[in-house]
């Protein structure tokens, strides 16, 4: 084995095997492999950052090879099969073990009809025009390597991320998951483990992991040679700042993107948008946006981004009525177009269509920009203030049909060769986070004074840095569904994206009474695989309208707040009127949202400062306690809030059917903490189980004792800035620390320190609160802030804060 030593790289020669390593900052350890010469490639993930740290890789001589040093990880790799163990500097104890590299040199196919006129089978589809060209040829491009990297994981080990799919996987031991995207499933190439590691693969080609008698190892379709991260940290936050340093910081999202978003499939006219925020603004309901599904274009004009007149035609001047009731917007936008559209005949003019004809080359910035233009002057310049970019896998095609869902391993295959066949495959997975790039970078050369948000169904590791917020894709309503979608929150957390959020309620309720499909596929009873929801009545079933309870009540606690869904109406009136025990339970599920927004915005500060999680595995806060490894059914929200949704009917059955069910929630409270209840202020000890009433009113939420948590009464929109002071609830037991944030909201400057920040800490030993001074400002920051002060839910004191320290006994 030949050595190579370069200043802060290692380079290791057998053969034909290269294998290099190299610090990144002292927790950050990179790995490339090859079995052939380095070619070039440029990350689509990995940030090229200016701050990178100096650290110098030393070896030394062992047993079997060598081990490579210098930072606070350290590689041991045998000279005799370049199998690699991780360990931390400081100490010998192994972290991970690889096994072998099994890679093969492939051919790489494109697909092409060899300059014959293309025969196009043009099919409409649930997500628009779709194209099939039928005399598509394969002809060799260039080669590529395949193959895997092996692990041998401990025993006891649990290992967790992936980003988000479909079956509710927690804990990946013992499993297979297969990393592609689809509608309902967004791969992150990241796993973390709770041994204290986590891996980031720059790899934007189909995945798969597996860990079963077959082998513990992760697969690459299609790469330029193997390039991963190996990162290592005290606490599983260390791990994500990892993941975020590499690629990218999170950018801000608007302060309203923290407000409640109403949405359905679907408004037809500019003028219901209008009615629909003047009802909630007349009901006395808070309200941040009101989202416009798709069919914004004319007949026949799929993913056209030109308003159909006749419908939109006063979109701007509707636009400017919903902005004086502080209600800002959002619209579909999607990848596709039909052809002969205004849209669809500049890109194919251009030459900026991917080879299906119908999808826009994101990979092209010259089609990106275009796409921005033609997204700008249709739909932003008419008053619309964010993107929804639907469909952005965006070859889902060939799965999304058919009465029964296929098994996993043909499901990939499928959709996987879908979009090998319309994109390179070594970008197979990185559509989304393309044309991501696309919507963000343009719209901040148009304007700094509207932050990007972009609520997206398909995304990939790094997009946190163009304000993508994903979305989990089209589930269909059960309680199965809900408590899918928790764990799958939760990993995608642990995979180190901050931004995720879900259609309340479920996309589909409808399953066997095909004639109250929305979509507008009531005339169709073919049987769909994922049209299958519980309720066929929608609303009219009290049992649906308890699932959407609670689906709701868990919404409150994610980073997005968005109610969404087709077949059956979402608005808060269709639930009832005030008095009515649904219509109740909604408006208290909003209004607890709002009077939250000043703690989730500076969750939401954090997240650009610090890297910080807002929707938290326990594992983020409790390693220590090795229950919370297996719990995926509760999750914190921020360091002070343990949220524990209810996943089971307790009033009505399918139907309407009432229910003799025990309405007591079990939740377990993780060790080493006292918890209050957040409703209640009732004071219980950590390390047990409890069981908790819970009527339709709420949801078990507990608080974390040392948590200090600002709210604010009388919110209608998340932006206001109403007569009422700062709540500064404190909750003894333990000492704590919370550090408030606020900007202008809705603007770039706090990317020039235009912000404010104030460390609050309370220490239990002595009973005193220190609001420490005010760090930063920005324009419109009141100066002086009434604050009132509550201890364990019992209010003690008014002040008034001016941003000099203030030392306070209680």
């Amino acid at each position: 084995m030949e050595i190579r030593e370069e200043k802060n790289k290692v380079t290791l020669v057998r053969d034909r095997e290269q294998m290099e390593f190299s610090y990144i900052k002292k927790d950050i350890m990179r790995c490339r492999y090859t079995r052939g010469e380095w070619t070039e490639s440029d990350s689509m993930i990995i940030e090229d950052r200016g701050d990178r740290e100096e650290i110098s890789a030393g070896i030394k001589e062992s047993s079997d090879g060598i081990i490579i040093y210098g930072g606070a990880v350290k590689a041991a790799v045998s000279a005799q099969s370049f199998e690699t163990m991780w360990m931390r500097a400081s100490d010998d104890g192994i972290l991970l073990a690889e096994g072998k590299k099994e890679f093969i040199q492939v051919p790489v196919m494109k697909y092409t009809t060899g300059g014959e006129a293309p025969v196009i089978d043009r099919v409409k589809t649930v997500d628009g025009e779709r194209n099939f060209i039928r005399n598509l040829k394969e002809v060799e491009d260039h080669k590529a390597w395949q193959g895997r990297l092996h692990f041998r994981f401990t025993e006891d080990e649990h290992i967790h991320g992936l980003g988000q799919a479909e079956e509710g996987i927690y804990d990946y031991r013992g499993h297979v998951q297969y990393l592609y995207q689809h509608n309902m499933r967004i791969p992150m190439p990241v796993m973390v483990s709770d041994k204290g590691y986590g891996l980031l693969f720059d790899c934007t080609s189909l995945m798969t992991f597996s860990d079963t008698e077959n082998g513990s190892y992760m697969f690459f379709d299609t790469i330029p040679y193997l390039d991963y991260y190996f990162i290592v940290g005290d606490s599983m936050d260390d791990i994500v700042a990892g993941i975020r340093y590499l690629s990218g910081d999170a950018a801000m999202l608007p302060k309203w993107a923290y407000g409640y978003v109403q949405s359905k499939e679907q408004y037809y006219t500019a003028d219901e948008l209008v009615d629909v925020a003047r009802h909630y603004r007349d009901l006395d309901i808070p309200l941040d946006c009101v989202v416009q599904d798709w069919n914004t274009w004319e007949k026949d004009k799929w993913g056209n981004k030109i308003l159909d007149p006749g419908r939109y035609g006063n979109m701007k001047a509707c636009s400017d009525k919903l902005h004086d009731m502080n209600v800002h917007t959002m619209v579909s936008v999607w990848p596709n177009m039909n052809s002969g559209t205004e849209n669809y005949d500049e890109f194919t003019a251009n030459g900026q269509m991917l080879n299906d004809l119908a999808t826009y080359d994101a990979f092209d910035e010259k089609a990106r920009e275009v796409y921005w233009r033609q997204a700008k002057e249709g739909l932003f310049d008419k008053g619309f203030d964010s993107f929804w970019c639907d469909s952005t896998e965006p070859f889902s095609g060939p799965d999304w049909g058919g009465e029964i869902k296929r098994e996993p391993w043909k499901r990939f295959q499928i959709v996987g060769d879908e979009h090998k066949k319309y994109l390179p495959p070594e970008k197979a997975n990185a559509y989304a986070l393309a044309h991501a790039k696309g919507i963000f970078e343009n719209q901040r050369k148009t304007t700094k004074e509207k932050r990007v948000l972009n609520l997206t169904r398909s995304g990939y590791a790094s997009g946190q840095k163009y304000a993508a917020m994903l979305w989990s894709g089209d589930t269909y309503a059960s309680w199965d569904t809900l408590k899918k979608q928790i764990t799958e929150g939760i990993n995608m957390g642990l995979s180190g994206y901050p931004y995720w959020t879900l259609d309340i309620g479920g996309f589909f309720t409808v399953g066997k009474e095909w004639r109250n499909r929305g979509c507008g596929c009531s005339n169709d009873p073919t049987p769909k695989w994922f049209w299958v929801g519980k309720y066929d009545d929608g609303v009219k079933d009290p049992a649906y309208c308890e699932l959407y309870v609670r689906w709701l009540q868990m919404g409150v606690f994610l980073p997005m707040f968005r109610s969404h869904g087709t077949d059956t109406p979402r608005e808060i009136w269709n639930f009832g009127k005030e008095g009515d025990v649904f219509y109740d339970a909604i408006a208290a599920a909003i209004r607890l949202r709002y009077s939250l927004m000043p703690y989730i915005y500076s969750l939401a500060g954090m997240v650009r400062l610090k890297s910080d999680t807002i929707m938290r595995s326990l594992m983020f806060d409790f390693p220590e306690d090795k229950k919370t490894c297996l719990i995926s059914d509760e999750f914190m929200f921020g360091r002070s809030l343990l949220v524990c949704p209810v996943t089971a009917p307790m009033y009505y059955d399918v139907g309407g059917k009432s229910l003799d069910a025990d309405r007591k929630r079990t939740c377990y409270l993780p060790d080493g903490n006292v918890w209050y209840g957040l409703s209640d202020s009732i004071k219980y000890d950590g390390g047990n189980t409890v069981e908790v009433e819970t009527d339709i009113n709420s949801i078990p939420v507990f608080v974390r004792g040392g948590s200090i948590i600002p709210m604010r009464k009388g919110l209608s929109y998340a932006m206001e800035e109403n007569d009422e002071p700062i709540e500064l609830h404190i909750y003894t037991g333990m000492d704590g620390e919370f550090t408030y944030y606020d900007d202008a909201g809705d603007d770039y400057s706090y990317e020039d320190g235009e912000y404010e920040t104030v460390d609050i800490k309370w220490s239990e030993a002595d009973r005193t609160l220190v609001i420490g001074k005010r760090k930063g400002s920005f324009k419109g920051m009141r100066s002086d802030r009434k604050i009132s002060l509550y201890m364990d839910g019992r209010h003690v004191k008014d002040i008034v804060y001016s941003g000099e320290s203030l030392k306070l006994e209680l």
